[in-house]
């Protein structure tokens, strides 16, 4: 016994000479540079995202519909998504910290330990090169993955698309992101897997992600972004590969365009070569008349006819086309009221109506953030 615990003492002892001595070397070197002596930016911020959804399908369960993971309750005012976030914001490092609740953590998070669950963000970086455009980034971070996040303020729709409610909102793992020149943004990840604090049981293989960001000018940013992994353990494995493709263009003050699409593939089984497809367009008109108000008309469809991310509940699976239209009036720079109202419709009965199957969905969201 004695033998064995000697080597691995003489391994931590290395391992630790190590750390020290890059430590060093690297404290060393950042006296150097005055950006380091620059006092860093302590913040504490939260939001509130209060809403109240009817939808004409009248739903007798507690979720309306087992895709969506924000304003998924019915005929009741709910806590969508509220946080409280510590930040520290430097030259040369970061660190985000933020608790959160609300109904968006009870489903989107469902899988999760209950501790891990109510982490929101919980991430550091820091900077790599004298110039700050190279970044590396570790813990719990926000997706790579689309245009809409889980702030609905930050967003031109109230509710989310089909193709974001069906891709990670978050990711857990490490980061490099590297800006050459304000043009360009490319990053690199290693994470967790697909949308995961914890991995899944018995998955030791890493998954991946990039992206690609070119902003020609103030008005048009083009993205690419990609995921490459497993949700399964190793002993079921399929590998999954998936591209989020937007476009968004700010046509003139008043008027902005967003045209996106995702498009994923699946093995069938562990070391096929045949593989499941789904894929997901949307076009988001936005239209500011005033400082204060702003509307959005949204067209989409999402198709997964081999239920890979939406469980099939016809012999066609998942497919659904969509429409929507939301009004918005910040009164102060801190408070958003929405309202939106949005159908969706299949040739399958994929939708519940009076807990029979149907092909239409019908509903009504109103919301108030408030931040601070």
């Amino acid at each position: 016994m004695t033998s064995s615990i000697i080597p691995m003492q003489r391994k931590q002892v290395l391992i630790l000479v190590i750390l020290l001595t890059g430590f060093i070397s690297f404290t060393s070197h950042a006296q150097k540079d005055s950006a380091w002596r620059v006092s860093p930016v302590v913040q504490l911020s939260g939001l509130a995202d209060i809403f109240y959804t009817y939808d004409f399908n009248r739903p007798s369960t507690k979720n309306r519909q087992p895709f969506f993971y924000h304003y998924n309750r019915h005929n009741r005012p709910d806590l969508n998504l509220g946080f409280l976030k510590f930040s520290v914001q430097h030259p040369k490092y970061r660190i985000n910290l933020a608790v959160q609740a609300g109904t968006y953590v009870t489903d989107n998070y469902a899988t999760e330990p209950a501790l891990l669950k109510h982490l929101f963000e919980a991430n550091a970086g820091i900077s790599l090169n004298k110039k700050n455009s190279l970044w590396l980034d570790a813990g719990i971070l926000s997706s790579h993955i689309g245009f809409e996040t889980a702030v609905s303020s930050d967003n031109w729709t109230l509710t989310r698309s089909l193709l974001a409610e069906n891709s990670p909102y978050y990711l857990t793992g490490v980061k490099l992101t590297y800006n050459p020149n304000p043009q360009w943004e490319l990053a690199a990840l290693v994470c967790n897997g697909w949308q995961h604090i914890r991995k899944v049981a018995g998955n030791t293989m890493p998954s991946f992600g990039t992206q690609v960001k070119f902003s020609p000018d103030k008005k048009t940013v083009l993205n690419w972004s990609s995921f490459l992994g497993t949700d399964d353990p190793d002993s079921t494995r399929r590998l999954r590969f998936f591209n989020n493709l937007y476009l968004q263009y700010q046509w003139s003050p008043k008027i902005g365009l967003i045209a996106g699409v995702d498009i994923g593939l699946q093995q069938k089984a562990r070391n096929s070569a045949d593989y499941y497809s789904w894929f997901s367009p949307v076009l988001m008109v936005r239209y500011t008349p005033a400082d204060k108000w702003a509307s959005c008309i949204r067209a989409e469809y999402y198709q997964d006819r081999n239920g890979v991310i939406i469980p099939a509940t016809t012999a066609g699976g998942f497919s659904s086309s969509g429409l929507s239209v939301n009004l918005d009036y910040s009164p102060l720079r801190r408070i958003t009221c929405r309202i939106e109202g949005r159908w969706l419709t299949s040739k399958d009965p994929v939708f519940v109506k009076d807990g029979l199957a149907s092909a239409n969905n019908l509903f009504m969201t109103t919301s108030v953030v408030l931040k601070f």
